[in-house]
C-alpha cells in the first residue's frame, strides 16, 4: 500500500497543472481584498476576512471542484490507455490502487488548506486591513485543517466515478453537479449529502455564523461514511470489470 502510494506522487511530477490547481487557493482571499476594500467598513474583524478567505466559497465551491478534477485527472490516463488489465496482472490489490489515489486526494486537499490559510494570512497583513491576533489565526488554521481532512472523504463519490468511467467528461460534469447540489442541499438539508455535512460540522462554532438548528455532528458524520463506504464498494466493483 505504501509503495502504491509513494508511486502515485511520483507519477505526479509529470502533471504540472496538478500543482498549477493549487494557485486556486489564492482566488478568495484576493477577492477578500477587493470586497472590503471597496466597502468602506470601518471595522472588519479577523474572522469576518478569513469567512471570506477560507471558509466560505473556497471550502464550499472551489476545493470541491479542485478535488473533483483532480480524482479524474488521477484516473483518466490509466483507464484510457488500459493500464488497469497490466496493474491486475502484477497483481495490484483493487482496494489498495484504489485508496493510493484517495492518499494523494486528501494530502493535495490538505496542502491546499494549508496555502489558503497562509494566504488569508497574509492577505490581512498587506491590505492591512485586520489586527492578526494568535487566537483568530489558530482558529484559521484548525478550520483549514478540519477542511482539509473531511472534504476528501466527502469526494469519494466523484472518485469512485472517476474510476469507472474512460473518458474525463463524464466525471467533470458530475463532479460540477455533485458540488452544487451539496451548496443547495445545505440550507435544506444537512445530512443528505456529504458536503453539505462537511461544511456543517466545519461551520457550526465559527463566529458570526448562524443557523437555523445547532449541528447533529452524529448525523453528518453518518452522512459522509455511508456515502464513502457505498462508493468505496462500487468503485471496487468498478475496478473488477477492468480484468
Amino acid at each position: 500500500m505504501l509503495e502504491l502510494v509513494r508511486i502515485e506522487f511520483m507519477k505526479l511530477r509529470r502533471k504540472r497543472f496538478v500543482w498549477l490547481m493549487l494557485l486556486a487557493a489564492l482566488i478568495m482571499p484576493l477577492v477578500a481584498i477587493f470586497y472590503f476594500g471597496t466597502s468602506g467598513m470601518e471595522e472588519i474583524t479577523p474572522m469576518q476576512f478569513y469567512k471570506w478567505t477560507s471558509l466560505s466559497y473556497t471550502h464550499w465551491i472551489i476545493l470541491p471542484v479542485v478535488l473533483g478534477i483532480l480524482c479524474t485527472m488521477l484516473m483518466y490516463d490509466e483507464n484510457q490507455n488500459d493500464v488497469l488489465k497490466q496493474l491486475w496482472i502484477i497483481p495490484v490489490s483493487k482496494m489498495g490502487y484504489f485508496l493510493s489515489k484517495f492518499s494523494v486526494v486528501l494530502v493535495f486537499s490538505l496542502s491546499f488548506m494549508l496555502i489558503s490559510a497562509i494566504s488569508s494570512v497574509l492577505a490581512g497583513i498587506v491590505s492591512g486591513m485586520i489586527e492578526i491576533t494568535s487566537e483568530s489565526v489558530s482558529v484559521l488554521f484548525f478550520k483549514c485543517f478540519q477542511i482539509g481532512i473531511l472534504t476528501p472523504f466527502a469526494m469519494i463519490p466523484v472518485l469512485a466515478v472517476a474510476a469507472s468511467q474512460k473518458g474525463y467528461i463524464f466525471p467533470v460534469c458530475v463532479t460540477v453537479v455533485y458540488t452544487f447540489i451539496g451548496f443547495i442541499l445545505l440550507m435544506v438539508n444537512k445530512y443528505l449529502h456529504p458536503l453539505s455535512s462537511v461544511v456543517a460540522i466545519t461551520i457550526r462554532d465559527i463566529e458570526g455564523v448562524v443557523l437555523d438548528e445547532p449541528v447533529n455532528v452524529g448525523k453528518a458524520f453518518l452522512c459522509i461514511g455511508v456515502w464513502a463506504a457505498a462508493s468505496t464498494v462500487l468503485a471496487r466493483l468498478a475496478l473488477a470489470k477492468d480484468m
